[in-house]
C-alpha cells in the first residue's frame, strides 16, 4: 500500500502540472491481454513491460506524444481489467486508475480476435462506471486484426464524420498511424494560428504559451515588445486569457465571434 500511496501522490502532482500546462491526457483502457501495453510501446517506442498476465502493468506509465494539430498529449497505460473486478481491488488500484477517470480521451483497446470481445467490452464499461470514468469521451481500438482473415486497418466514423473505431494491429504496427490521426482529430477542435504582440509585462502569458508548446516563432522588437507566432486550440487560448483576466478581444476579436 505504501507503493500505491507513493504512486497516487506522484500522479496527483503530475496531473496538476499538466492542467497548468493545459496538456490533454489520453488513457489506454481495456480487458487484460487486449494489447494495451503493446500498443503503448508501438506509439511511444518505449520499452514498457508487455506480458500475457493479469496486471502486467501496475503503475500507469506516462509518455508525452506530439500530435500535428492537437499538440502535445500525455499517453497513459493502465492496468488490464478483468471479469467481476472485486471492489477492494478497484480501491487498491484507484491510484493507478485515476488517470483514466480524469482523461480527456479514453482509448478502449479490444482484442478483435477474441470470441468474448463483446462481453469484455461490457465488463470494461462496468469498471469505468465504478471508477467514475464512464462519462469520458472514448475511441474504440480494435486490436490484433492480423489474426483476422483478410482484414486491413481502417477508421470507422459516426454520422457526423467523427472517428469512433480504429482497427489495427499493434504487434505488427499496422494502422497505428490511423489511430494517431484519429486521436489528433478528436482532440484538436478549432485551431488558431497567428501572431500575438505581447508587452514585457506579459511574461506569464508568454510562459503559458511556451508550456503548451504553442509558440512557433518569437521576435523581440527594439522597444521590448514581443511578437509570438503561435498555433493552439481556440479553447486553450480562451482558458489562458480567462485565467490571466485578459479580455479575449484584446488579441483575437475574430476568434471570439467564430463560436
Amino acid at each position: 500500500m505504501k507503493r500505491l500511496d507513493k504512486v497516487r501522490k506522484q500522479r496527483d502532482q503530475g496531473r496538476r502540472a499538466r492542467v497548468r500546462a493545459e496538456i490533454p491526457t489520453v488513457s489506454l483502457v481495456g480487458y487484460t491481454n487486449a494489447g494495451k501495453s503493446t500498443l503503448f510501446n508501438s506509439i511511444t517506442a518505449a520499452n514498457v513491460y508487455a506480458a500475457d498476465q493479469l496486471f502486467a502493468t501496475l503503475d500507469p506509465t506516462l509518455r508525452k506524444v506530439q500530435l500535428p494539430d492537437a499538440g502535445p498529449m500525455i499517453l497513459a497505460d493502465t492496468v488490464g481489467f478483468i471479469r467481476h473486478l472485486p471492489h477492494k481491488l478497484v480501491e487498491a488500484f484507484r491510484a493507478t486508475l485515476q488517470e483514466t477517470a480524469e482523461a480527456d480521451l479514453l482509448l478502449h483497446v479490444i482484442d478483435a480476435h477474441d470470441e468474448e470481445r463483446q462481453a469484455h467490452i461490457e465488463q470494461v464499461n462496468d469498471v469505468l462506471q465504478e471508477i467514475g470514468a464512464d462519462d469520458r469521451p472514448t475511441l474504440l481500438v480494435y486490436n490484433k486484426i492480423d489474426l483476422l482473415d483478410d482484414f486491413s486497418p481502417r477508421v470507422d466514423r459516426d454520422e457526423e464524420g467523427v472517428p469512433v473505431r480504429v482497427w489495427l494491429s499493434a504487434q505488427q504496427n499496422q494502422g497505428v498511424d490511423l489511430l494517431l490521426a484519429a486521436v489528433n482529430e478528436r482532440l484538436s477542435g478549432s485551431m488558431f494560428e497567428g501572431t500575438l504582440e505581447l508587452s514585457p509585462q506579459d511574461g506569464q502569458f508568454r510562459s503559458m504559451l511556451y508550456a503548451r508548446e504553442a509558440v512557433l516563432d518569437e521576435r523581440i522588437e527594439e522597444d521590448g515588445r514581443i511578437n509570438l507566432r503561435v498555433r493552439l486550440q481556440q479553447k486553450d487560448f480562451r482558458q489562458m486569457l480567462s485565467r490571466l483576466q485578459i479580455p479575449v478581444e484584446r488579441y483575437f476579436p475574430d476568434v471570439v465571434d467564430n463560436d
